[in-house]
């Protein structure tokens, strides 16, 4: 944080909950306030599986904010919706996320997910500027650059990009890659 870093991205999935949980400590220690750092962390994943259920994203929030101390998050992002019913996400889980948004409890709505495709399947049936940023690993890296493909019709959608794992998780490295990892 004191070299500038201010964007802090988790999920109660990392680690069972213990990323959300450092991170909130860790920001409490710093002191600063509020206004100085943005905060996104997600929801549908969790260490038990996938669930994008309404009532399981409302309940998330409230679990996330407590771990996190804080009273809202900038960004509430749909963990890595390939693995859920997209037609759910589209019907369900992001009105519960618009409900959050209207309630304070999170400034943002974001999808996260590997496949290109989950982007334009979502944007292209909910409506426009429902749904705020993105997040694409592995695909604006140094070995992949698919997601620059993508970006005049994230644009048009008004919908911003975060691009995560630029060094497509440590493919050059010794310990390489994950095993699923298609590189």
């Amino acid at each position: 944080f004191r070299r500038g870093i201010n964007f802090f991205d988790t999920s109660p999935y990392y680690g069972g909950t213990l990323s959300e949980k450092v991170l909130g400590k860790t920001l409490k220690a710093l002191g600063v306030p509020r206004s100085e750092y943005i905060v996104a962390t997600k929801c549908g994943r969790y260490a038990e599986g996938f669930d994008f259920s309404a009532d399981r994203v409302t309940k998330s929030i409230d679990e996330s904010l407590e771990r996190l101390q804080l009273d809202y998050v900038d960004i509430l992002q749909c963990h890595d919706i390939e693995f859920g019913n997209l037609d759910q996400i589209v019907n369900e889980t992001i009105p519960a996320l618009q409900k959050l948004k209207e309630a304070g409890k999170i400034r943002f709505i974001g999808i996260t997910g590997l496949p290109l495709g989950v982007f334009t399947y979502v944007l292209d049936r909910v409506p426009p500027g429902t749904v705020d940023v993105v997040l694409s690993y592995c695909h604006y890296s140094i070995n992949d650059s698919a997601l620059e493909d993508l970006l005049p019709y994230l644009k048009s959608k008004g919908v911003g990009v975060i691009s995560a794992s630029p060094l497509a998780m440590g493919l050059l490295t010794e310990r390489g890659p994950p095993e699923w990892h298609p590189a």
